[in-house]
């Protein structure tokens, strides 16, 4: 398949009541074995790539560095690959498009684009966030890629009480049908954990919803139940291989010593 069908299949995949499950990888390693283990796509996550690549997440990890990453692991697979690109290292719509088609040139098919202020404070108004969105569109389109931009909104993230969440829900929404109109292709709700507002989101979503497995998530099962189209699993596949070749080194290290 060429870039434009692997993003027309990529896109296929998120179906509301079937979620496509990407279990998040981080390098051309950690993609081929969960290729192997039957993956129907491939997306990662920022923390784990910066992590692993010796730096903080947060836009930390150099733009090309990322871009390596990002060819490497498409290089090393036929499924559809996505990559998590923050804020796309821009604020400016047009530097933040170009930014994207860089990706693009990479092989990856679609992105997580995130409406935090990057290495600041609070979210960018809707507005901006959707211009910013629109000219990505613009530029995919352009090249006659129906890229899957699969927009993030940090409202729950950010706010670390969960019963504030219901609050939050309005603008939640408001965002959604903006991103939607700017051309987004999915929402991506991370830090929503509560089944009730989960299912209100994807009732009133004109978006796909992707939400993240994480502790005190419902089961995937749930979830679908629910109107989820997508769950990923963010940094916490890295966490858990990190934690085991801890415990291993460790084990192998004190060996001489028992």
């Amino acid at each position: 398949m060429n870039q434009s069908e692997k993003a027309i299949l990529f896109g296929s995949l998120h179906r509301k009541g079937e979620p496509v499950i990407l279990y998040n990888v981080w390098d051309a390693g950690s993609a081929a074995a969960v290729a192997a283990a039957g993956a129907r796509a491939l997306a990662t996550g920022s923390a784990p790539v910066a992590f692993a690549n010796g730096f903080a997440d947060g836009e930390q990890i150099p733009m090309q560095r990322l871009f390596e990453v990002a060819r490497s692991i498409a290089g090393t697979t036929d499924l559809p690959v996505s990559i998590d690109f923050e804020g796309a290292y821009a604020t400016d719509p047009e530097e933040g498009a170009r930014h994207v088609g860089l990706l693009m040139d990479t092989g990856a098919i679609g992105l997580n684009f995130e409406d935090q202020v990057v290495g600041g404070e609070g979210l960018h108004p809707v507005t901006e966030q959707a211009a910013r969105i629109a000219a990505i569109r613009v530029m995919a389109s352009e090249r006659g890629v129906d890229l899957f931009i699969n927009a993030r909104t940090d409202l729950f993230l950010k706010q670390k009480d969960a019963s504030a969440h219901e609050a939050l829900m309005p603008e939640a929404i408001a965002r959604a049908r903006a991103y939607a109109d700017a051309g987004a292709s999915g929402f991506f709700a991370p830090g929503l954990d509560t089944a009730e507002l989960i299912g209100a989101l994807c009732q009133a979503s004109p978006l796909p919803v992707n939400i993240i497995m994480r502790p005190g998530v419902p089961d995937a099962a749930t979830l679908a139940q629910l109107g989820v189209s997508r769950i990923s699993h963010g940094p916490y596949p890295y966490r858990a291989m990190i934690e085991r070749l801890t415990e291993a080194a460790r084990t192998a290290l004190g060996a001489a010593s028992g």
